[in-house]
């Protein structure tokens, strides 16, 4: 297992040196929305689902600077190793195909947990929040990481440019996010795009946190936990198979 910690080593150390890109910029992200819901418009949106809308709100800004830090870690990582060509030299090395993806993934989930820590450390200054669940909010967030993790080096995968490791963020998880009730209840919507959204995987698992908070969803627990976990049954395998296949050396 020398292997597998030695990458996982490599994948934490390298996101800890540009700490100032990879850990500060979500922690401003969620305290300057904050500032704008929780302090400037707090007042002409005091309550929604029978709670105060900066804690409604909260919950959602955590599982998207979790999301974001997670994807960006491993695409960015794999495909930084595929331009700089040293990924074949991981490859032609005996380490197995399933511990480099756990040690890619290891590596994102280490960032989630400091930009986890920062975010908590910002919440307990500014607002006043109890969490009902904390074994739902580690679950949530734990398996929410993973299967980003697993979809950035899918992407990774086969980025063949630094723009394409960027198209997923900017034009797919970003619109998914703000889609994904967090910033809403799906009892302000129409019936049309109430349906419409329930296509969204985000919605699932910003109303599972919400729910580990407030004990507030819009959608059951058990559904949003067979969801991510589906998902990620499946990004694990689907990943697994194409670097067992070596495909971005072959195309």
């Amino acid at each position: 297992m020398r292997d597998l910690l030695s990458l996982s080593q490599k994948e934490i150390g390298r996101f800890l040196r540009v700490w100032k890109q990879t850990l500060i910029p979500p922690v401003i992200t969620i305290v300057l929305y904050l500032l704008i819901f929780g302090k400037f418009i707090w007042d002409k949106i005091s309550i929604i689902e029978w709670v105060n809308y900066i804690d409604f709100i909260f919950p959602g800004l955590l599982m998207m600077s979790v999301i974001m830090a997670s994807y960006g870690n491993s695409s960015f990582s794999f495909f930084g190793s595929k331009f700089q060509k040293n990924i074949e030299e991981l490859f032609v090395s005996p380490m197995s195909s399933w511990k480099i993806l756990v040690g890619f993934c290891i590596g994102a989930i280490a960032r989630w947990l400091c930009v986890w820590m920062l975010v908590f450390t910002a919440w307990y200054f500014m607002i006043d929040l109890q969490i009902h669940s904390y074994f739902f909010v580690f679950v949530f967030l734990f398996l929410t990481s993973l299967m980003f993790a697993l979809a950035g080096l899918l992407n990774g995968l086969y980025a063949k440019s630094f723009d394409d490791v960027n198209i997923v963020p900017s034009f797919i998880i970003t619109p998914l996010i703000y889609l994904g009730w967090v910033f809403y209840s799906i009892d302000l919507l129409t019936p049309f795009w109430k349906t419409l959204s329930q296509f969204n995987p985000i919605l699932y698992m910003v109303n599972g946190l919400r729910y580990a908070f407030i004990w507030v969803s819009d959608v059951s627990l058990f559904v949003a936990l067979g969801i991510i976990i589906n998902f990620v049954i499946i990004l694990f395998w689907l990943t697994l198979y194409l670097l067992k296949k070596w495909y971005w050396i072959r195309s």
